[in-house]
């Protein structure tokens, strides 16, 4: 199989034609007249509560129509994500994932497997997070990592039990990612040292949503995260969330350590208007989505229109704006069979025209758009 255009490498574009297989990328091949349209690696969403009115604790169809959607927008890799709810919804939301992980869908994205966003977050910084919020004991801790579906976990480090927590999801080769806390820069550099410590891959959950701001004495989770030469952080780069300029002081200080997600809920596809959230009522409007106080919860973003604002209100190039919703996840999760156009790597593209809009995506060698 081939496709040809633009094909945007880590650090250029180059016009060509790639050949591949359902094994993988076999050849890249240089071409001026390949056509105008870009070829891009396809996109890693790690942190996806829903969307197309479905959501990730409503069990395995819901799942499944999410992926699907977010399939549409350019997403080759997908983790369904919990919100805090009581405990036995939580472990039913990841029994639901490990099903459809064990069933794979024909028409969806790759279920790499779920992010644990809830309920090990603090109480005062829930931001839209249902208050069912609960410290990660030793025993809840064994039987989330029991489930063998977990591959991030956010963590607020100043809960009781955190600090074996974080060492014992490390260790299990989850990735710990602090967020929802009202830890500050000294605690917060700690999480990090321990989780290293562990062997783990420390990450950070929204970068400046749900955590203390920077300021002159007072550094807080932001600046020890930001300032870390190993941790990844998610951005949700919806223009509501972040402003343009926080986004490049992030991406100026972590480089390929900054990661766009959607955080998207089920509105996401679907009209403005009210909606719902973990059991609480919201309103979307705007392109934002607001709890009745006004504060953001969540997001109707997709990958694809992130990828777009990095580029127009981000500054970035095509190749750096592809690498924030595409390689740099890979490599937080340590997927390195993915996120890059290269012989030897697995098929996942998205296609797209000189508008930056999806016209195709392939998932490991077989087009599902």
């Amino acid at each position: 199989m081939l496709l040809s255009g633009q094909i945007v490498l880590p650090d250029r574009v180059v016009p060509g034609t790639v050949r591949f297989e359902e094994s993988g990328i076999q050849t890249i091949t240089p071409s001026h007249d390949a056509g105008r349209r870009y070829i891009l690696p396809g996109f890693i969403d790690c942190h996806v509560h829903g969307g197309d009115g479905a959501d990730t604790m409503d069990g395995v169809a819901a799942i499944r129509r999410l992926s699907a959607f977010h399939l549409r927008c350019g997403t080759t890799t997908i983790l369904p994500t919990t919100i805090t709810r009581p405990w036995n919804e939580v472990m039913d939301a990841l029994r639901a994932v490990a099903e459809v992980v064990s069933a794979p869908q024909p028409d969806g994205p790759e279920i790499y497997g779920a992010h644990l966003e809830g309920p090990f977050v603090s109480p005062h910084k829930l931001g839209a997070q249902p208050p069912f919020s609960v410290s990660p004991g030793p025993d809840k801790v064994a039987e989330v990592i029991g489930t063998g579906i977990v591959r991030v976990v956010t963590l607020a480090p100043e809960l009781e039990h955190a600090d074996s927590a974080v060492a014992a999801f490390a260790k299990a080769g989850v990735r710990v990612s602090i967020g929802h806390t009202t830890a500050g820069y000294e605690q917060t550099e700690q999480a990090i040292c321990r989780i290293c410590a562990a062997g783990g891959v420390p990450g950070a959950t929204h970068l400046f949503n749900a955590m203390s701001p920077v300021a002159g004495r007072n550094p807080g989770p932001v600046a020890a995260l930001m300032c870390s030469d190993v941790t990844y952080a998610e951005m949700i780069f919806d223009l509501h969330h972040v402003h343009p300029a926080n986004f490049r002081l992030a991406r100026r200080l972590m480089g390929n350590r900054l990661l766009f997600v959607t955080d998207a809920m089920r509105g996401a596809g679907m009209s403005e208007g009210p909606s719902q959230l973990g059991g609480q009522a919201v309103e979307i409007r705007d392109g934002a989505v607001r709890l009745p106080d006004g504060s953001l919860a969540g997001s109707v973003l997709t990958l694809d229109t992130a990828f777009r604002n990095a580029m127009r209100e981000g500054g970035m190039s095509v190749a750096a704006a592809s690498a924030l919703v595409s390689g740099n996840a890979a490599r937080f999760l340590g997927l390195h069979d993915r996120g890059r156009i290269e012989p030897g790597l697995r098929a996942d593209f998205v296609v797209m025209n000189e508008d930056f809009e999806v016209t195709e995506v392939w998932v490991g060698g077989r087009q599902k758009i």
